[in-house]
């Protein structure tokens, strides 16, 4: 039975992707609660359902850090996107920039800044991780500036890499993993030869361009291991807002406290999220996390959230709960990997249409007439 697109787009990836990516792109830490926990308490936020409201005029549009969003979703960053789809990140790009809603290069993707941003119509945001290599930060900032990149997205929730299980047994990482890799690929023709054979280079452009030699999936897990840094403090962030004069946004946020030193740092805005449960399992969903953190920092800076949203009624409970926007992550890539550019169209059209109907039902008329007030009860509260 079909859920939901993403529930589709889902079963339809996991068909066509070698393991490995699979469920690197799926899986989460450890036991994996709070992966499961950031799709079910969404779930269970019931919507308050007003009829009779005269709804002939309604509108998605919303202002978010000085753009204009035809809704109010941005597609989240993902490291490796490229490997899901032939160029994966120029598609994904392509199709957000089409629905007139950003798209975010990560650090880590196949396609490079330079590739990515002349390709599209509107300008794109990129993200950054603070790492030990200070040099690759500055080079991979003053190239998000040349390339016209308009916002900055700074994850703070990754000092170290989490413990994800899956990946060890998924042949991403651990024994023989090169060689894993390689009879999975051959197993899955219609994958090998879209990305395997037609989607080259395989490797990491944005590191690439820093070191001037290609950094290979081969690389991926070690490079980041090696560069990721456990001393971070507020501090360390001070000479990036210094250099970026553009928006910047704080990803990886989960505690009111945290926000409001995000404020007081000086942050644009923030990102309510656990890393889609892929960093420390049992902490709180986003969902769960999020009323606090809004009630604690609303109308100081402007509160995205991610991690478990998978459709339009996923958004409208995110903003019910206190967002001005939501980031898509693995919903968008499914449906990339699936069925291509073509795919997050399709998700994205879907997702617009989910919230039409929600917004309908509940009497809001406008992003701005989302509040608890379309709750029958608040989750968290």
């Amino acid at each position: 039975m079909i859920i939901s697109a993403s529930t589709d787009y889902r079963a339809a990836a996991q068909r066509k992707l070698p393991p490995f990516l699979f469920h690197y792109i799926d899986g989460g830490a450890n036991a994996e609660h709070t992966l499961r926990r950031n799709v079910s308490d969404l779930a269970d936020i019931a919507l308050r359902q007003r009829v009779l409201r005269d709804m002939s005029q309604l509108s998605l549009e919303t202002q978010l850090l000085g753009e204009t969003l035809a809704m109010p979703v941005a597609l989240a960053p993902v490291g490796l996107t490229g490997m899901y789809a032939r160029r994966g990140e120029v598609q994904a790009a392509k199709a957000a920039a089409a629905k007139g809603i950003p798209f975010t290069l990560s650090t880590v993707s196949v396609c490079p800044i330079e590739e990515v941003a002349p390709v599209i119509s509107r300008p794109m945001w990129f993200q950054l991780y603070v790492l030990k290599d200070r040099g690759f930060m500055k080079n991979a900032l003053e190239r998000a500036k040349a390339a016209g990149v308009t916002t900055l997205v700074f994850t703070v929730d990754m000092p170290v890499p989490g413990a994800r299980y899956r990946d060890a047994h998924s042949g991403m990482s651990g024994p023989n993993a090169p060689l894993r890799r390689m009879l999975q690929a051959v197993m899955h023709p219609s994958w090998a030869v879209d990305v395997g054979l037609l989607g080259r280079p395989h490797d990491l452009g944005n590191i690439s361009a820093y070191r001037g030699d290609p950094t290979g999936l081969a690389d991926y897990i070690g490079w980041l291991g090696n560069n990721f840094d456990p001393s971070i403090s507020w501090q360390d962030l001070q000479w990036i807002r210094d250099f970026w004069d553009g928006p910047m946004i704080i990803k990886g946020i989960l505690d009111p406290e945290d926000a409001k030193d995000a404020v007081r740092f000086g942050a644009d805005g923030i990102v309510v999220s656990n890393h889609g449960g892929r960093q420390l399992d049992g902490v709180l969903s986003s969902a769960r996390a999020l009323p606090a953190i809004a009630d604690a920092v609303k109308g100081e800076l402007a509160i995205l959230a991610d991690s478990g949203v998978r459709t339009g009624l996923d958004v409208v409970r995110m903003l019910a709960l206190g967002a001005d926007s939501v980031m898509l992550g693995r919903a968008y890539i499914y449906a990339l990997a699936a069925a291509g550019g073509a795919g997050v169209s399709n998700l994205l059209e879907l997702i617009e249409k989910e919230m039409r109907v929600a917004m309908v039902l509940t009497g809001a008329k406008s992003i701005r007439d989302i509040s608890a007030g379309s709750l029958v009860r608040e989750l968290g509260r």
